[in-house]
This record gives C-alpha cells, sequence and structure tokens, in this order.
C-alpha cells in the first residue's frame, strides 16, 4: 500500500514513517501543503495522510483542491484541533476521516485499513459489477452474460482495479505500481497481461469493455444504449 504523508512536523513525520514502513507500506512525504498539493495530483496513492496546520497552503484548502483537481484518493486528516465545527470543517472541504492529535499508531493503521477496503469494495460487496460484466472478489471469477472466466492473480488484480474505478480512466503507472510496486519487470509486460485479459472478456463479445486511452492507461467504457 502506498501513503502519502503531508505533516509539517518533521518527529511526527518521522514516527510515522517508521512505524508504517515496518509493516511494509510505502511513503511519500511533503512537509508543506503546495508541495503535498502536486504530489498528489501527479501520483497515484491508497490514501493521503493530512495534517490540518501546514505552511504554504493548509490542509483544507489542500483536501478541497484535490477534488476540484478530480483526486478521489481517501484523505485521512490529522489535526491537534479537536472543535466540533473544525471536524465538520474538514469533512466538508472533502475528507473521508478525521483523527485527532494525538493519537494511537495502531488506531490510525486501523482507520487507514478501513477506508482503503470500502474504496476497493471489498467490505460493502464481494461482486463487483460493470454493466453485464460481473467480478466475484472472492472465486475470482469473471462472468459476462452466461460466460464464466477463471482469472490468474495477476488478471483479477488489473479487472478489480479498472472495475473499482470505472468508468474512470486507471493510468498505466498505477496499473504497474499495483501489481509490482517498485519490482517493474522488463519490457512491456503490462500491455501482454492487458492483452489477455481482453482475449477471454472481450474477443468472444460484440462490445469491447476495456479501452486504450493513449498514453494514459486504460478504461472500461459502458455499451451504448439502444
Amino acid at each position: 500500500m502506498k501513503l502519502l504523508l503531508i505533516e509539517d512536523h518533521q518527529d511526527i513525520a518521522g514516527v510515522i514513517f517508521d512505524f508504517f514502513e515496518i509493516k511494509g507500506y510505502t511513503l511519500d512525504y511533503a512537509s508543506n501543503g503546495q508541495q503535498g498539493y502536486d504530489l498528489g495530483c501527479s501520483n497515484h496513492y491508497d490514501l493521503i495522510i493530512l495534517d490540518v496546520m501546514l505552511p504554504r497552503m493548509d490542509g483544507f484548502t489542500v483536501c478541497q483542491k484535490l477534488r476540484e483537481h478530480g483526486v478521489d484518493t481517501p484523505i485521512l486528516m490529522l489535526t491537534a484541533r479537536d472543535t466540533r465545527e473544525d471536524t465538520l470543517e474538514g469533512f466538508g472541504h472533502g475528507a473521508d476521516d478525521y483523527l485527532v492529535k494525538p493519537f494511537d499508531l495502531d488506531i490510525l493503521n486501523a482507520r487507514i485499513k478501513a477506508l482503503t477496503r470500502r474504496r476497493s469494495g471489498d467490505t460493502a460487496t464481494n461482486i463487483l459489477t460493470f454493466g453485464k460484466l460481473e467480478l466475484d472478489l472472492s472465486s475470482h471469477v469473471a462472468k459476462r452474460n452466461e460466460c464464466q472466466f477463471s482469472l490468474n492473480p495477476t488478471l483479477f488484480t488489473i479487472l478489480k482495479l479498472l472495475m473499482a474505478r470505472a468508468p474512470k480512466t486507471v493510468t498505466k503507472e498505477e496499473l504497474i505500481s499495483t501489481l509490482w510496486g517498485e519490482d517493474e519487470p522488463e519490457g512491456n509486460v503490462l500491455r501482454s497481461h492487458i492483452y489477455q485479459l481482453r482475449h477471454q472478456i472481450d474477443k468472444p463479445f460484440q462490445h469491447a469493455y476495456i479501452r486504450t486511452v493513449p498514453k494514459v492507461g486504460y478504461q472500461l467504457v459502458a455499451e451504448e444504449s439502444k
């Protein structure tokens, strides 16, 4: 899981980094609001941890501008301000959760896991659907009309991400990061996996769900209504 931490307090940032890196998380760091906004817009993260009191751009503004830019990554705000009004203001600017300092790191970790599970659809349902396409998150079986396709782990991960975001575009960088992290294989392996996935769920049918967005990534497109 890849996190973005936007926090100007170096000691707090260091504690958070040490705790989550030991647990296998990957973290990027920004020490001010402007830098955090720039990173949030240009990279994919599973979740953003955002402090409220920041130099150059406060956390409320960062959160609002990220949402206006189209970034739908879950945002968990950290703050020492625990009034009802502050909490409501955070949610009003697009935050998904709110944690008051000082906080327990295990509680922060639990909040992160809950938010990312909800984002992927794991708690709401075991079935993702898009048009006539279904994906069973338990069995890794995709269905289209009366046809079933058993997917290997790589194809399952690709289709799950595409369906969770549909009809939005998923960038090549996000797919590569999700599949391989820092260990991307040589050659255009992602294209080969996309070809295999298309061969299974699109080739036998008149409508192709998977569309290439040139120089960006891939998306699922709905069938046109007749």
